[in-house]
Formats: C-alpha cells, structure tokens, sequence
C-alpha cells in the first residue's frame, strides 16, 4: 500500500472557506480529500454546539485521527481541511502524516468572516465562537498564505498557483 507524498493542509478560522477550497483543490488535481470537520469526536460536536470554544485537550483526540486518516490515504496528493490554529497542532498534523506538508493558510479580517458565518446555516460552528478561533490563532510562520477576502474564483486561482508551484520544486 502506497502512501501519500505530499498533503496540503488548508487551514485558518470556522468561515474562511477551508472545505470549498479543499474539495476544490482535491479535484482539480487529482487528489484525495479530507474533511477535517469529519474526524471530530461527538463530545467536541456537543461542546462547540452549545458555543464553548474546544481546549487543547479537546483538540488532541481530532487531530491525532485526522493525521491517522492522512498516513493511511493511498492517493499521491491529499488536500484535508483543518483549522490547524496553533503550532502545536500543525507539528502534530505533520509528524503524523508522515510525508510532506505544506499548510495554506486562508487569511481574512475578522469582520469578513463574521459577515460569512453569520449567512451560513447549519454548521454546529456559530458566529459568536468566531472570536475565540481569532484568539486561538497563531498565525503560521511557513504557510503559504492566501487572501480568503478574494472572490471565491480569486482565492482558488491563488492557490492553485500555489500547489502548482510547490509540486514543481519536487
């Protein structure tokens, strides 16, 4: 069973556009695609459903089984969306998927993405926690960063750009 050999990571706040841009990415190149949302446990649902923002210790169950989920992916190329906030998080995400890692980072102002949650419906991750994902961010030293205030078209284009350029280095 072959592994994958690369994975890019699209991370940032609940209402940047991390899972339209994943799915995406994942078949404009041929690659698998991870919801990152799937891998939680029902007690991290609940909590964040009733608007508590998760601990570190909430988070450590999620990310181990998405970077299960990552190790175990047989395609060459994976796209997985994941908030990916804080250092300690990505470090887990990529000692566990076992290949390389680059993290694209969907990053627009707060108010843009208040506008965003408050319009999306059905998603357990309400507009009120927006402020508590902003103070959970640690913004990212080595991602590749993408400005998630273009139009939908213009934030895909970016990064395909992006992963076009990082697999030619390879």
């Amino acid at each position: 069973m072959k592994s994958a050999s690369h994975v890019f990571i699209i991370m940032g706040v609940a209402g940047a556009g991390k899972t339209t841009l994943a799915a995406a990415l994942a078949e404009r190149f041929g690659g698998a695609y991870l919801e990152g949302d799937d891998f939680h446990p029902a007690a991290n649902v609940e909590k964040m459903s009733r608007g508590e923002p998760l601990s570190d210790d909430d988070r450590a169950p999620w990310i181990d089984a998405l970077a299960g989920a990552i190790s175990k992916e047989q395609a060459g190329l994976v796209f997985a969306s994941c908030s990916a906030l804080t250092p300690g998080v990505r470090a887990r995400l990529r000692e566990g998927a076992g290949c390389a890692v680059d993290f694209l980072f969907l990053d627009a102002p707060e108010a843009t993405i208040a506008g965003r949650l408050e319009q999306r419906g059905g998603h357990y991750m309400k507009a009120d926690m927006l402020r508590s994902q902003f103070e959970a961010l640690q913004r990212p030293e080595s991602a590749i960063v993408i400005d998630a205030g273009l139009s939908r078209e213009g934030v895909f284009a970016a990064a395909a750009q992006a992963v076009d350029a990082r697999l030619a280095e390879e």
